[in-house]
Order: structure tokens, then C-alpha cells, then sequence
């Protein structure tokens, strides 16, 4: 609905004055100051009349357009009903003043002020079909924002929910490995996954987490993994301890790259899996170098298009895949 209450208030009473002036209806010299009054009333009262008038046949029309109909058409045909009935009621409420008034009847005078009449309509039509237009257009753009934001939601929703199963699947075979081997390692284990899968669920409902709760996080995952692999695995780490608070990711995101440099490699005490985190301009850079696994990985093959997929809707940007010769690399964008 447009609000058009200062509209009405301005331009009914400056139409009402002004068209009869120009028309030549009403000619002042033959009244007094209380009948010009009387006078310009009345014809506020017309202008009136046509106005609401033909706000009411805007409203009834609109409903009979579909939204793909050629909106210059209905605006045409919206001006020509609008028009014919702003001169329909001009020329019959003249007639009428014709008729009390003191004024010789003129069909030059009547025509003239049907025309202008109509001339207003029309343009009064425009702008009220122009705003209209623009206030409907910002509707749509609003609900398609909205649209936008609880799709990326339930999308985002449905990216952390895959975190889940894929965590534990790996977790638990890492723990079914350890218990047959050692007792105390399991336990051990099993108390410090407690702690990391506690992390999981704190912060798996946050956009955003400091880069510095993440590494701490990575370091106590990490030590899980060294339980089971020994000294097999290194993890060299080349951030700026300062800026680790400031800079922003998603949060589990290194987990993933660890995770997956771990399932896809064959790594053993002479020749370890070395992943390397550091800082590379607006990336954060994960690497490690590739010890391609001798048979068919099994794979759910949900970890890194999962953070693709996530980075998407967060940052807007793609995380960037390199995969050289001797090291697999992965960009993280970050914000700061």
C-alpha cells in the first residue's frame, strides 16, 4: 500500500484551485471574497472526488493483471479508465456549478476543464503506478533476500549436519584400532576425544571462530592422532601468535585438511606425514607433503567439498586446491 497521505493533502487542494483557473470556470470579478471561497471549495470537493475515485479503480484493476502481463498495456489502460472518469465526473460536477453559479454556460470552458482534468489524472496515474512499480519491486527484493538467507541457512544446516557422522566414523575407528593394541593409550584417547568432539559441538553453530580457538583445538585433535600413529605424523606450525585472536575462519575447517592429508596418505617412522599450517597473505596455507596410499582409499568423499561448499556461503570465495608433484596444498581465506 502507498503511502500517499501527504500527496493528497498537497495536490487536491492545488488542483482543485488551479483548474478552474486555467479553464476559466470561475470568473472572480463577478464574486464576492466569501462566494471565490465557496467557489474554490467546491471545486476541492471535485478534485477530491476524481482523486479517490481513481485510486479506487487502480485498486480494483491491478488484481486482473498477471505478473508477466506487458505492464506498459495495463499502465495504458489503467491512464485511459482513469482519464475517462476524471472527465466524466469534471464535466457532470461543472455542469452542476454551471447551474448555481452566476457564470454563462461555455462548452470551450467545459471541454477545457475536462481536458485538464484528464491531463492531471494521467499524470497523477504515472506517479502513482511509478511508485507503486518501485514499492513492489522492493517487496520482491526483500523476499528474495530473505529467500537467499534461509536457503544459505538451511544449506549451511545441512554442510555442519554432514560434520557429524563423518567426525565420528573416523573417530571410532581410530578408537577400535587403539583398544585391541593398548588399554591405556584407549583411554587416554577416548578422554582427550571427549574434550575435542566438546569443542565440535560448542562451536559447529558459529559462521565464524578465531584462528587461535582453532589451532588449539587442532593441537589436542592432533594429539589424538599422535596416539595412534606414533611418530609418524609432524606438525609444524609458522603463525604470528599475535594475530592468531584476529583472524577469523570457519570453525573445524584445519581439522578437515588434517584429516584428509591423513586418510589419503601412506606415512611411517622413516617417512613421515609432515603438514605444515602458516599464513600467506589473505590465506591461510595447509600443506603437506604426498605419500600416495599403494590401493583405493575408502572414502565417504564428504570432507573437502564440504568446506568448499561452506567457505561458498560464508566468504563468498572458493578455498584454493593445489596438488603438485610432492605436496598437496590447501588456501583457506581468512577475515580479519
Amino acid at each position: 500500500m502507498i503511502r500517499d497521505t501527504y500527496l493528497r493533502l498537497l495536490f487536491i487542494p492545488l488542483l482543485g484551485i488551479m483548474i478552474p483557473a486555467v479553464s476559466g470556470i470561475i470568473t472572480y470579478k463577478k464574486y464576492n471574497t466569501a462566494e471565490i471561497i465557496a467557489a474554490n471549495l467546491y471545486f476541492i470537493l471535485t478534485s477530491f472526488c476524481i482523486w479517490a475515485g481513481c485510486q479506487w479503480i487502480h485498486g480494483k484493476m491491478r488484481p486482473l493483471y498477471k505478473v508477466t502481463a506487458n505492464p506498459f498495456a495495463k499502465i495504458f489502460f489503467v491512464c485511459a479508465v482513469s482519464a475517462l472518469y476524471g472527465a466524466s465526473i469534471g464535466g457532470i460536477l461543472t455542469l452542476v456549478w454551471y447551474k448555481f453559479s452566476r457564470e454563462v454556460f461555455s462548452w470551450q470552458k467545459l471541454w477545457l476543464f475536462m481536458a485538464v482534468s484528464s491531463l492531471a489524472v494521467i499524470v497523477f496515474t504515472l506517479v502513482y503506478e511509478i511508485l507503486f512499480l518501485s514499492k513492489e519491486r522492493e517487496l520482491d527484493t526483500k523476499i528474495v533476500d530473505q529467500l537467499d538467507k534461509e536457503r544459505s541457512y538451511a544449506e549451511m544446516e545441512a554442510l555442519k549436519n554432514e560434520l557429524d557422522p563423518h567426525f565420528i566414523f573416523n573417530s571410532l575407528n581410530t578408537l577400535s584400532h587403539i583398544i585391541s593394541e593398548s588399554p591405556q593409550k584407549a583411554q587416554s584417547f577416548n578422554s582427550k576425544l571427549a574434550k575435542v568432539y566438546k569443542y565440535f559441538l560448542i562451536n559447529k553453530d558459529k559462521e565464524l571462530i578465531s584462528l587461535r580457538d582453532e589451532m588449539e583445538f587442532i593441537e589436542n585433535y592432533f594429539y589424538l592422532l599422535q596416539i595412534r600413529h606414533d611418530h609418524k605424523l609432524l606438525l609444524e606450525i609458522a603463525l604470528d601468535g599475535e594475530n592468531e585472536g584476529k583472524i577469523m575462519i570457519l570453525p573445524c575447517a584445519l581439522q578437515v585438511l588434517v584429516e584428509n592429508a591423513i586418510k589419503h596418505n601412506e606415512f611411517t617412522e622413516a617417512n613421515p606425514l609432515k603438514i605444515n599450517i602458516s599464513m600467506n597473505g589473505q590465506y591461510l596455507k595447509v600443506s603437506n607433503n604426498t605419500l600416495p596410499k599403494p590401493y583405493l582409499v575408502n572414502s565417504t568423499g564428504i570432507g573437502l567439498k564440504n568446506l568448499r561448499s561452506r567457505y561458498k556461503l560464508v566468504f563468498h570465495k572458493d578455498i584454493i586446491v593445489q596438488n603438485t608433484t610432492d605436496h598437496f596444498i590447501v588456501k583457506l581465506p581468512v577475515m580479519k
